[in-house]
C-alpha cells in the first residue's frame, strides 16, 4: 500500500502528464492541418504519416509529462519555496527550457550520427544539427513547449495554494452542488498566542505563524489531513470519516505535529527565543459540502460538528489537556496502549443545550 504521501505526490504530477498529453494531441492535429493531404514535411522532405506523428507525439509528451512533474514535486519545487510567484515560475521554466533544449540537442546528434554512418563530433554531424538548431520549426517547438511548461507549472502552482485536491474537485464539480458527508475535524489553536504576539510585535509574529504552519505540513500529508482553514493562530484539519479512522490518522496526525515540533525546537528557540505550544480537539459529524461565492469562490463545509469542535477546543485550558476528544469519535477509533486516555465526563459546552462526554488523550510515553 502507497503511504498518503506517495499518493499526494502521484495526484500532482499526473495532472502535468495529461496536460503535456493533451496539449501533444493538439500540436499533431495542428500539425495535420497545416500539412493537410501531404505525406511529407516540404522543408525536409522527411515522410508525414498522421497516425504514427499522432501515437509518437501523445506517448512523447505523456513521457515528458510525467518526467517534468516528478522533477517539479519531488525536487525542484523545494528549492524555490521562498521565492514569488512570478520569479518562480520564470526560472523554472527557464530552467526546463534548456533542459528540453539540451535533450533535443544529444537526440538530434545522435540520430545525425546514426543515419550518416559518422561519429557524432564528425563536421557532417555537426554541421545537420545546426541546421536543426537554427530552423524556424525548431524555435517554434521550443516556443510551444515553453508555453506546456508554464501552464503546467501554473496549474501546479494554483493546486498547491487551494490545498489537496481542491481545484481538482473544482474543476470536476464535485461540489457544485451541496452533498452530505460524514467528516472529522481538528481545531487546533497556538498556546499563549496573544502573548507571544505582543512580545514579538506584528512582523516577526507573522514570521513565527508561517514557521509553525510549515513545520505542521509534513504531519498532515503523512496521515491523510487536508488544511481546510487558516485562522490567525488556529488551524483547522480535516478527514473523511474513513480516512481519518483508518490508523487512528487524526490522532496520530496530532502526535506527529509534536514530534516535528520537538525536533525544531532548537531553531525556534534560536530564531524566535520559544517554542510555540498548542492545544486540539477532535469531534465528527455530518456536514454539508459545497461550492459558496461569487466573487472569491471556495469550497465550505457546514454543521453543528464544526461549531461542536471549536467549543471542545475552548476547554482544553480548563481540563489542562493538550488534545480532547468526543467519546463518539473515540468509539469509531481503535486505540492501543500508545495513548492514555483519561474519561472527562459529560461536559456542558457554550451555546449548547447538550452535553458532550469528553475524553483528554496523551501519548505513552513508557
Amino acid at each position: 500500500m502507497l503511504s498518503p504521501k506517495y499518493k499526494r505526490n502521484i495526484n500532482r504530477i499526473i495532472p502535468i502528464a495529461i496536460i503535456w498529453l493533451f496539449f501533444g494531441i493538439i500540436y499533431s492535429l495542428l500539425e495535420k492541418g497545416i500539412l493537410a493531404d501531404l505525406d511529407a514535411f516540404p522543408a525536409t522532405n522527411t515522410p508525414y504519416n498522421f497516425k504514427n506523428s499522432l501515437l509518437v507525439t501523445s506517448l512523447s509528451s505523456f513521457i515528458t509529462g510525467i518526467l517534468i512533474g516528478t522533477l517539479e514535486v519531488l525536487y525542484l519545487n523545494r528549492f524555490f519555496n521562498k521565492q514569488n510567484f512570478l520569479i518562480k515560475i520564470f526560472i523554472k521554466t527557464f530552467t526546463y527550457l534548456v533542459l528540453i533544449c539540451l535533450f533535443l540537442f544529444a537526440v538530434s546528434a545522435i540520430s545525425n550520427s546514426f543515419l550518416q554512418d559518422l561519429p557524432v563530433y564528425d563536421p557532417l554531424v555537426l554541421k545537420s544539427v545546426e541546421y536543426f538548431l537554427i530552423d524556424f520549426a525548431f524555435w517554434s517547438v521550443v516556443l510551444y513547449i515553453g508555453a506546456i511548461v508554464i501552464i503546467s507549472l501554473f496549474v501546479l502552482e494554483v493546486s498547491d495554494s487551494l490545498g489537496s485536491g481542491v481545484l481538482t474537485n473544482f474543476i470536476s464539480g464535485k461540489y457544485h452542488r451541496p452533498i452530505q458527508e460524514e467528516r472529522i475535524f481538528m481545531f487546533l489553536d497556538m498556546k499563549s498566542s496573544t502573548t507571544i504576539a505582543e512580545n514579538l510585535g506584528h512582523v516577526e509574529y507573522f514570521k513565527l505563524l508561517k514557521r509553525y504552519y510549515a513545520s505542521m505540513s509534513d504531519a498532515i500529508i503523512s496521515y491523510s489531513g487536508e488544511v481546510y482553514q487558516y485562522v490567525g493562530d488556529e488551524i483547522v484539519i480535516s478527514w473523511t470519516l474513513k480516512k481519518g479512522i483508518k490508523n487512528n490518522n487524526c490522532v496520530a496526525c496530532f502526535y506527529a505535529i509534536k514530534e516535528q515540533f520537538r525536533k525544531k525546537a532548537k531553531k525556534f528557540e534560536r530564531d524566535f527565543g520559544l517554542i510555540p505550544g498548542f492545544k486540539a480537539a477532535i469531534h465528527y459529524g455530518n456536514v454539508t459540502t459545497g461550492e459558496i461565492g461569487d466573487v472569491k469562490k471556495e469550497i465550505l463545509f457546514t454543521g453543528d460538528v464544526l461549531n461542536t469542535t471549536a467549543r471542545i477546543q475552548s476547554l482544553c485550558n480548563d481540563y489542562n489537556a493538550d488534545l480532547l476528544l468526543s467519546e463518539k469519535l473515540l468509539s469509531k477509533l481503535k486505540l492501543s496502549d500508545d495513548y492514555n486516555i483519561t474519561p472527562i465526563g459529560e461536559t456542558e459546552l457554550k451555546g449548547k443545550d447538550t452535553k458532550v462526554s469528553l475524553y483528554s488523550i496523551d501519548e505513552n510515553l513508557v
